[in-house]
């Protein structure tokens, strides 16, 4: 099983000498590359990487910095100019450091440890937690989203549409099925195929001739259609 990697650095001539010497690693697939922080946060979040390569001084934001804004499981190999950082480094338990120029055998040694840290790869991530924060490209901008504040999330395609108390709706690049999978299930529920509602701003639930449902949300001015497929799960989530 190969591990999905993306290699984030400033300078285009450091991420082709390491895309290079990846390339002897057939176990390693790099899915995306991002030359700053800020360009890092959505592609990891969409792509959702194993390993991420990552140099520590960019403009902008720090490599650390970027740690901070992404799931804690995915694994960090530090790859840096500088050794000042090899302490905080491990302090944040990067999984290794590798100084530029880098050393073959140094990264041979890096990716051993990496297939040595578990049987298989990280992904899927884990799942949320209804107080959690998400970093996501909301219209076409990196910014948190707090579970708390979703009212319901609708598809659009490659895309959802987020509908939250802000009364705003956002564009994120996620899947209603990326979505089901991290959801908390006891505060998320799915009712149509294209509908996954916040349980806590359900107000009323009405009955239609067709055995079908509709459901009002707060914040939202016109109920949503709950289809009969997913009818039956709801009611075992209100008991």
């Amino acid at each position: 099983m190969n591990w999905r990697a993306v290699i984030v650095d400033d300078e285009r001539l450091a991420r082709k000498e390491l895309r290079s010497l990846l390339a002897e690693h057939p176990t390693i697939e790099i899915v995306a590359e991002a030359d700053s922080v800020k360009a890092a946060v959505p592609v990891i979040h969409s792509t959702q990487p194993d390993v991420i390569f990552l140099d520590i001084q960019m403009p902008g934001a720090s490599g650390f910095q970027l740690l901070e804004q992404i799931d804690p499981a995915i694994k960090v190999i530090f790859v840096t100019a500088f050794d000042a950082y090899a302490i905080r480094a491990f302090d944040v338990n990067a999984l290794d450091y590798l100084l530029k120029p880098i050393n073959p055998t140094r990264l041979a040694a890096a990716i051993t440890k990496l297939m040595n840290t578990d049987a298989t790869p990280v992904s899927p991530l884990r799942k949320l937690e209804y107080d959690d924060r998400l970093f996501l490209e909301i219209n076409g901008r990196a910014q948190f989203l707090k579970l708390d504040q979703i009212v319901c999330i609708r598809a659009a395609g490659d895309y959802s549409e987020v509908l939250t108390t802000a009364g705003k709706p956002a564009l994120v690049l996620k899947s209603l099925k990326e979505w089901e999978e991290r959801l908390p299930e006891n505060y998320f529920a799915r009712i149509h195929r294209s509908t996954i509602i916040n349980l806590e701003y359900v107000e009323r639930i009405e009955g239609q001739f067709n055995r079908s449902y509709q459901i009002h949300l707060r914040h939202l001015p016109e109920p949503l259609l709950v289809s009969r497929r997913y009818a039956a799960q709801l009611k075992q989530k209100f008991g």
